[in-house]
């Protein structure tokens, strides 16, 4: 790992393929500051290691086109040394294990506070030692906003807090549509994944009712009164 003092910003490169997650990543990992390289899935991911040696990755561990363990065993063949963080909605005892096993030196649970991010990314980078993020505490079914959670994990910035609601409302829709899709089809691995992104979002916006209805409806997708409430939930915001 290198960690002698740099003259210029670390290079990272993040893999994340929400629109949503992307921004608050974004911005946050530019104020350290940093330079920051973004793809939305495996493939593009490699095709930029490929061109660029970074500092660090930061990867999602769930992602369109395969999952974060196995890119990262894809990037380590290409560049040998370079630490790698995970970031996830799942904070199960076999998700954890998996990363441990894959190779990450450490993993985020999203949402997460941009001081968790910003010890975690300090930590792999060698400059100063970070712990693992927990795991997101229950949110209130009420308000739909929770203006405390988002100013939270955006450092106070009320700026960005409305940036990232207006791409995270414009984006509600489709995946609301892709979500009741899942449903219909019994599909489980699209609506895990749906799901998945939807949670980590919710977190950084503070959807805090939008985010306890897709708890819910992850745990029990067949439940009449959990697609109730997540639907109701995704009317409120966006009404």
């Amino acid at each position: 790992m290198n960690t002698h003092a740099r003259a210029n910003p670390p290079r990272l490169l993040l893999v994340e393929d929400d629109a949503t997650s992307q921004g608050f990543f974004r911005t946050a990992l530019e104020a350290l500051p940093a330079t920051v390289d973004v793809a939305a899935s495996v493939a593009q991911a490699l095709q930029m290691a490929g061109a660029t040696r970074h500092d660090l990755w930061l990867i999602d561990a769930n992602l369109p086109d395969g999952t974060g363990q196995e890119l990262l065993q894809r990037l380590r063949a290409l560049h040998a040394g370079v630490p790698a963080l995970a970031h996830t909605a799942d904070n199960g005892a076999g998700m954890r294990q998996a990363l441990r096993d894959a190779g990450f030196e450490r993993f985020l649970v999203k949402p997460m506070t941009r001081a968790d991010l910003f010890d975690a990314v300090r930590g792999c980078l060698g400059r100063g030692r970070g712990a693992e993020a927990p795991a997101a505490g229950e949110e209130p079914a009420t308000p739909d906003w929770d203006e405390n959670a988002a100013l939270s994990a955006l450092n106070g910035q009320q700026a960005h807090v409305v940036a990232l609601r207006e791409l995270f409302l414009s984006e509600l829709p489709v995946a609301r549509d892709a979500v009741s899709v899942a449903l219909r089809q019994h599909d489980d691995g699209a609506l895990r994944t749906q799901l998945h992104r939807l949670q980590a979002s919710c977190g950084f916006v503070g959807a805090s009712r939008l985010g306890r209805a897709v708890r819910q409806l992850h745990q029990a997708p067949e439940s009449d009164m959990a697609r109730r409430q997540f639907d109701a939930a995704v009317s409120a915001l966006l009404h």
